[in-house]
């Protein structure tokens, strides 16, 4: 079994390795095309194409993590039809490879791709998407989401706070900051405070620059007066961490899990909606288990009998039945977040299907034989 087990792990991390090198050349290229327009944009700032290829590198961590799975099926579906193809596995199965032994053989070897995906999913794709968004934030301008920037809420005490935040610099700089005041639970507006720039401090609280501050404390007065302040510099303390206002400028997707778990705990702790962010969190805690799934598709296919010349038809069959697993997770990704589903079972729904599809598939391809 240890010959067996090396012969085709061998075969599949080759194909696999091919597989996922063409996939991230092919992206490699569509980015650097795509930096081409920004290179135009940013040349009066330095922006070279030095600094366009280090940006697009930076991308290939992300797209190994979206691409692994979908490498894995095709690889194997690759290595699963020519062992079909050339008898090889038919010898296999006359040395002692039954299909509990090879459906365990794939699972291991499908573990160490789970490993690998969840280590460049969570530390080395985050790790280099921030500095991919710092090196064009130098150079293009601050981060940013849309014209109204991102809303956060903060609960202290009696009160409460609506925080906006216009943009995000590469060297953690805030602008264009607006923060909301308002007496709990009669939502009654306390201040409003608006800054053109502001820092994260080491001990709980930023530190903002050119502060207007409006405060509305007499205005339920008789003769309503509000008191204007204009100073250089004002301290505020807040639990809001600059790890959750990169996660409300960036898409979620690019955020570690650890830290989508604590911007989670913050939404609930301000009452405010974290459904969308619950399935991202369970996308990504499944999504590495997906090579799993996609092992388990590939096996039916050692157990096809056909002539030479087919393998390409059933490799575009199986990328096919890839792209639509793919697929099917996004969609119960947005089906989940407006029907309001169970967060774990809109991530991991398309898992079990295929799983049970592809079992039911290699279970009936068995007994048949």
């Amino acid at each position: 079994m240890k010959t067996i087990r090396r012969l085709i792990y061998a075969e599949i991390l080759r194909a696999v390795g091919f597989v996922t090198l063409a996939f991230l050349l092919l992206f490699f290229f569509f980015d650097f095309v795509d930096q081409l327009g920004e290179l135009n944009e940013g040349a009066s700032r330095g922006y070279t194409v030095t600094y366009a290829l280090a940006y697009v590198a930076l991308q290939v961590p992300n797209h190994l993590y979206e691409l692994l799975p979908i490498a894995v099926l095709i690889g194997t579906i690759y290595v699963m039809a020519r062992l079909a193809e050339s008898s090889e596995y038919t010898i296999l199965r006359t040395s002692g490879l039954g299909p509990r032994r090879a459906l365990g053989t794939l699972l291991a070897l499908g573990l160490a791709f789970v490993a690998l995906t969840f280590v460049v999913g969570d530390y080395v794709a985050p790790a280099a998407n921030r500095t991919a968004q710092a090196l064009q934030a130098r150079f293009l301008g601050d981060i940013t989401m849309g014209r109204t920037g991102a809303w956060m809420k903060d609960r202290q005490d009696a009160r409460s706070f609506s925080v906006n935040v216009g943009a995000l610099a590469s060297d953690g700089t805030m602008s264009n900051i607006r923060i909301f005041e308002f007496a709990d639970p009669s939502g009654r507006p306390l201040s409003t405070l608006k800054a053109a720039r502001g820092r994260f401090s080491g001990d709980g609280a930023w530190t903002l620059y050119d502060v207007e501050r409006r405060d509305y404390a007499q205005a339920a007065a008789s003769q309503p007066q509000v008191a204007i302040e204009r100073l250089p510099e004002w301290r505020w303390a807040t639990t809001i961490s600059p790890g959750m206002v990169s996660a409300a400028l960036l898409s979620p997707d690019r955020m570690q899990t650890i830290g989508l778990f604590q911007y989670i705990n913050h939404l609930r702790d301000n009452g405010q909606s974290a459904q969308r962010y619950e399935i991202e969190f369970w996308r990504k805690v499944f999504y590495p288990l997906s090579c799993l799934v996609m092992m388990v598709l590939a096996l039916p296919f050692a157990y096809l009998h056909f002539r030479s010349g087919n393998i390409t038809g059933y490799v575009f069959l199986g990328v096919l039945v890839g792209i639509s697993f793919f697929l099917l997770n996004n969609v119960f990704g947005f089906i989940g977040n407006l029907r309001n589903w169970e967060p774990w079972l809109a991530a991991a729904s398309p898992g079990i299907i295929y799983s049970l599809l592809s079992l039911g598939a290699f279970g009936w391809l068995v007994l048949r034989q």
